[in-house]
C-alpha cells in the first residue's frame, strides 16, 4: 500500500489564506501567439510578476510565518530561494545566511544581499554550497532550511495548483520545470488530487538531468556536473524525500538543450513581452524540443522565474 503524500492538502489551503498576498492570484491565460509558434493551444501562468519574480516567495513566506521570533536561519540558493527568503525574514526581522556557488547568478547575488541576507559565496556548484550551509547550520545551531525538503516549501508552491484549479479550460497536459521538487510536487500534488487529467510532465536540462534520471530509476543518482545555464533547475543530488513526493506525480518527463532553454526565452519575449531565466523558460522548451509530443494539445505552464543580469538579456534576447 502506498503511504500517504506528505503534503497535505488542507495546509496547501491554509498557506493561500496566509501568504503575502504579493505571491499570489498570478495571472494566467492563453497565449494565443505563443501557442501558434509552438503547436498547441498554450496557457502561461506567470510567476515572474512579484517582488523577487519567481514562484519561491510563496514558499518562502509561508515557511518563515511560522518561524520563531528570534530564529537564525541558514539556506542554500541558486538565487531564487534565497531571493524569498531574505525577502520573508526582512519582512520579519530575522537574520538569514545564504550560501551560493562561487558563479551564481550576479543579480541574484546583489538582490538576495540588497533585501538584508548576508551571502558567502564557495564552491563549484549549487550542490556543494548545500553541503557548506549545512554543515554551518550544524556548527552554529541555526536551523538550515532546504527548498524541497521542507515542507512548507511544498505547500506554498501547492498554492499555484490551487489557482490552476479555477482555469476555465480543461488541460491536457501540465508541464512543470524539475529542479529540487518543490514546484512540481506542490502543483501535481493539488491537480492530481483533484482532477484525472492533466498529465504532469517534468521538465529538466539534458545538461543537469538527475532528478529525472533519478525518478526514471526509482532511486536517487547522482550525476558528476550540473552543466546548465538554468541555474534553478540545475541539481546534481538529488534530495531522497524529493523522489518519494514525487514517486506518484510525474506522468513523463523531458529533457531539454541549452540552445532550446535560450530559443524558449526568446520566443517567450517576442509573443508574450515576458523576460525569462532558462528555468522559468523550461516548460515551453518541452514544447520547441519535443513537438510531435504536444501538438494540437491543450498545454499549461508555469514562467517560473524571470532573474536575468543585463549581459544574459544582451545574449540570450
Amino acid at each position: 500500500m502506498t503511504a500517504p503524500h506528505r503534503l497535505s492538502l488542507d495546509r496547501v489551503a491554509a498557506a493561500a489564506r496566509a501568504i503575502d498576498p504579493v505571491f499570489l492570484r498570478s495571472p494566467q491565460f492563453v497565449c494565443e501567439p505563443l501557442g501558434d509558434e509552438v503547436g498547441a493551444r498554450l496557457a502561461l501562468k506567470v510567476e515572474t510578476l512579484n517582488p523577487i519574480r519567481s514562484f519561491k516567495g510563496r514558499g518562502a513566506d509561508w515557511l518563515i510565518s511560522q518561524a520563531p521570533a528570534g530564529s537564525r536561519l541558514i539556506c542554500a540558493s541558486a538565487g531564487n530561494f534565497g531571493q524569498a527568503m531574505a525577502y520573508a525574514c526582512r519582512k520579519r526581522g530575522l537574520p538569514l545566511t545564504v550560501y551560493a556557488a562561487n558563479a551564481a547568478n550576479p543579480l541574484k547575488v546583489a538582490r538576495m544581499r540588497a533585501l538584508g541576507a548576508e551571502v558567502i559565496l564557495g564552491g563549484a556548484d549549487f550542490d556543494t554550497a548545500k553541503d557548506r550551509a549545512r554543515e554551518a547550520a550544524a556548527a552554529s545551531g541555526a536551523r538550515f532550511i532546504e527548498d524541497g525538503l521542507d515542507v512548507e516549501t511544498l505547500e506554498g508552491a501547492g498554492t499555484i495548483g490551487l489557482e490552476w484549479l479555477a482555469f476555465p479550460d480543461a488541460l491536457d497536459a501540465m508541464i512543470v520545470p524539475l529542479g529540487n521538487g518543490a514546484l512540481f510536487s506542490g502543483v501535481a500534488r493539488v491537480l492530481k488530487a483533484h482532477r484525472p487529467r492533466p498529465r504532469m510532465i517534468a521538465v529538466q536540462a539534458a545538461g543537469a538531468p538527475a532528478m529525472v534520471e533519478s525518478w526514471r530509476a526509482g532511486r536517487p543518482i547522482e550525476t558528476e556536473r550540473a552543466a546548465t545555464i538554468a541555474d534553478g533547475i540545475g541539481v546534481r543530488v538529488p534530495i531522497p524525500q524529493t523522489l518519494v513526493d514525487l514517486r506518484d506525480l510525474i506522468d513523463d518527463a523531458v529533457l531539454v538543450s541549452e540552445d532550446t532553454l535560450i530559443a524558449a526565452m526568446r520566443v517567450i519575449h517576442r509573443h508574450a513581452g515576458l523576460v525569462c531565466e532558462p528555468s522559468g523558460a523550461a516548460g515551453v522548451a518541452a514544447l520547441i524540443e519535443s513537438p510531435d509530443r504536444f501538438r494540437g494539445q491543450r498545454i499549461g505552464t508555469i514562467l517560473c522565474g524571470g532573474n536575468v543580469t543585463p549581459e544574459q538579456m544582451r545574449v540570450w534576447l
